[in-house]
């Protein structure tokens, strides 16, 4: 998230999954939940808090998480992980597949053109954050 919205984690209830036991991993399961509060905009004086919660776990290869509680009707985050080798370098594909309804009725609609411009916005900062973090990972492996 960016960090005018100074999103914060505010509780983490972990469900590990069974396949990182002992393997001196953590991987959160289906039934884990994050809570965590952020500001919409950033010069607002308040805070809105988010749960989700973990829906579907497949180990290396995909997890989405659904909103349970926050400003959203409807909102589903699906994080997609493949393998696949670019100019003979091995490496992971990392992609994103988000579904969401803001609800408010007509102003929603029209709201969701925004919306999800700024949703493709965060992500593509985030995707450019994964990667200059990966790729400090990797020089220092």
């Amino acid at each position: 998230m960016p960090s005018a919205q100074t999103t914060r984690i505010d509780e983490l209830r972990l469900v590990e999954a069974p396949a990182a036991k002992g393997e001196g991993i953590v991987a959160a399961d289906v039934g884990s939940e994050i809570v965590v509060s952020l500001r919409p905009l950033p010069l607002l004086p308040f805070r809105v808090q988010w749960t989700a919660r973990i829906v579907e776990y497949a180990q290396d290869k995909a997890f989405a998480d659904e909103q349970v509680r926050g400003p959203f009707r409807r909102w589903r985050h699906r994080h997609e992980f493949r393998e696949e080798k670019r100019d003979g370098q091995a490496g992971t594909v990392v992609r994103d597949v988000v579904e969401f309804d803001p609800g408010w009725g007509w102003v929603g609609r029209v709201a969701s053109f925004l919306i999800a411009r700024q949703v493709r916005e965060r992500f593509r900062g985030r995707q450019l954050a994964l990667e200059s973090l990966l790729t400090k990972s990797q020089k220092n492996a």
